[in-house]
């Protein structure tokens, strides 16, 4: 069996209204390892078996992608949690360690003393509208697939 593909993939990420919200244009293009958990599921869907040159229109709903919106994972915390904060804004990114992994949450709303925070990924509940181009492709050395990413 042969090893799997090393992607280079240069991509344009639109909302439902057509608007801009991502791009590699002008830096570097998206480089992964097929099967990657890095990479959602409906990239890795859309790029297998494409080749060099394939330019694709992929709509991906939220399952392969970020996932539903969880309200689980949306809590309202006391202000004293972010003791030494100046100037707290909605749209700042904090790390948290709770419980066993750490987990990025996002300031969702200020209200007097208290803070709602969001750990759902911003894209979380979307549908994402790609502009893909393959622009590389290669299999995948034996120390690609052992690391689980590309190494060049």
């Amino acid at each position: 069996m042969s090893n799997p593909f090393v992607f280079t993939v240069h991509y344009v990420l639109k909302n439902k209204l057509g608007e801009l919200v991502d791009t590699s244009e002008g830096s570097e293009p998206l480089h992964f390892l097929e099967g990657s958990p890095e990479i959602i599921e409906g990239i890795q869907r859309a790029v297998k078996d494409r080749n060099v040159g394939d330019c694709l229109e992929v709509t991906i709903p939220p399952e392969l992608a970020y996932g539903e919106h969880r309200e689980e994972l949306v809590r309202t915390v006391p202000r004293s949690l972010f003791e030494g904060v100046e100037n707290l804004q909605v749209g700042m990114k904090f790390q948290t360690n709770t419980g066993d992994e750490a987990q990025v949450v996002q300031v969702a709303s200020i209200d007097g003393n208290l803070v709602k925070v969001d750990a759902n990924h911003p894209l979380a509940g979307f549908t994402l509208y790609f502009d893909l181009e393959i622009v590389g492709k290669r299999e995948a050395t034996e120390d690609e697939v052992k690391r689980g990413y590309p190494l060049s």
